[in-house]
């Protein structure tokens, strides 16, 4: 065990990507990671057995983000690994914020799941000497989405752990399965500057659908899934639009369906709202189309009184990782 003096200088920083949940058809289920865009969080033992956030920086919005341990998506989880790993000595957080806050881009998600890597690695030398199994560091990861969105939703946390396109099982314990990514499509991203809280995102939603709803949109899942699988780029076009929950926040998001036919007539396989939104993403195969297809959607949100910015990356890109 490490002496309690030589703690304050052992300490790990980790990158957690942005990630695009629900993907069009897979509300609370699907999700995937951006390649460039993420949080940073570094983790410092300490002698004090606490969890203490010393700084949050990076994006002006950051500044909005409580200090509290208890209130913070990347200090509630630490908090819990205290409780159960009992380690002998406490965590110093500092994160800085790459991902816009309430940018539907997965920004609570991202700072948990880069704390609980950072730990992972700190334990790892420091106590553990070997690493927490994937399912371990979701689950303590979700306890910090469970603040930021009110409920325990894996669609997040496990791309931005995992990388690549994940399916995840809703509950207390999601089961988690990494979906294979055709390696010829981009992902388009375009986040507007506004920021749309994902329990108002969610407040809009109707608690109820048709059984004809259903089937129709269990239809696209299943054409996108497999689309997916097998790289049948027409089956996942066919299986991209959302029936259900898109319609119902599109009202959200000032200029929407402008951006999101402005991203159509540029040629992707097709486009819908990123998470809770209000950031909007597109699919297509082509590096060109994609690059247009961004111009042309920063312009629609421009023409509908917001600035925005986009970024371009290979769908389903690394997930978090120590740097």
């Amino acid at each position: 065990m490490t002496r309690t003096s030589d703690l304050d200088s052992k300490g790990f920083t980790a990158f957690a990507p942005a990630t695009v949940a629900n993907v069009a058809v897979g509300f609370d289920i699907l999700g995937f990671a951006l390649q460039s865009v993420g949080d940073r969080v570094t983790v410092r033992a300490q002698s004090s057995e606490q969890v203490t956030i010393e700084e949050i920086s990076g994006l002006a919005v950051a500044k909005n983000i409580s200090l509290d341990p208890s209130q913070n998506t990347a200090g509630v989880p630490l908090i819990q690994m205290l409780r159960d790993l009992k380690p002998g000595f406490g965590f110093s957080v500092r994160i800085e914020k790459g991902i816009p806050l309430g940018s539907g881009l997965g920004g609570s998600a991202a700072s948990g799941v880069g704390a609980v890597v950072a730990v992972n690695a700190l334990l790892r030398k420091e106590f553990l000497k070997e690493d927490l199994s994937p399912d371990q560091l979701i689950h303590y990861a979700l306890e910090g989405e469970a603040i930021a969105s009110g409920a325990k939703h894996a669609d997040n946390v496990a791309p931005c752990l995992l990388g690549g396109l994940t399916l995840s099982r809703p509950g207390e314990h999601p089961d988690v399965v990494s979906l294979p990514c055709p390696k010829s499509v981009f992902a388009v991203v375009v986040n507007p500057s506004m920021q749309l809280n994902t329990k108002d995102a969610r407040g809009v939603l109707k608690s109820e659908i048709s059984l004809k709803m259903h089937s129709q949109q269990s239809a696209r899942l299943a054409a996108f899934i497999a689309g997916c699988c097998t790289s049948d780029l027409a089956l996942l076009k066919k299986g991209f639009e959302d029936l259900v929950v898109e319609p119902q926040r599109a009202h959200l998001i000032p200029g929407f369906f402008a951006v999101k036919q402005a991203a159509m007539d540029a040629g992707v396989l097709g486009c819908s709202i990123s998470g809770a939104g209000p950031s909007v993403f597109a699919l297509t195969s082509d590096q060109g189309i994609a690059l247009n297809a961004k111009q042309a959607m920063i312009a629609a949100f421009k023409s509908a009184g917001l600035d925005a910015q986009g970024w371009i990356s290979p769908m389903g890109s690394a997930g978090a990782r120590i740097v």
